[in-house]
């Protein structure tokens, strides 16, 4: 039975605020926020993969101090752009 879409973009919503480390929550928590009731299925999906990085990986990617994921680079540009300019 698949989780219907209400619970998904709660859970989400949840991992995306309650990381390992503060910068992160403020981060995902924003993008999460600005995003997450617009995408689709298959954003979601991504983005549920995303949150299973590890936190150091995530902001280094984030903040371009480091490279991500081909799958994950477009997602990683909109969270800097959000996190950054808060649109």
């Amino acid at each position: 039975m698949s989780e219907p879409r209400e619970h998904r973009l709660r859970r989400l919503t949840m991992r995306a605020n309650r990381r390992g480390i503060k910068e992160m929550d403020i981060i995902l928590g924003r993008y999460a926020g600005a995003r997450l009731a617009m995408m689709d299925a298959g954003a979601l999906d991504l983005f549920d993969a995303l949150l299973s990085e590890n936190d150091h990986d995530l902001y280094q990617w984030v903040t371009g101090q480091g490279t991500p994921p081909d799958r994950f680079a477009p997602m990683v540009a909109e969270i800097a752009q959000i996190a950054c300019d808060g649109k």
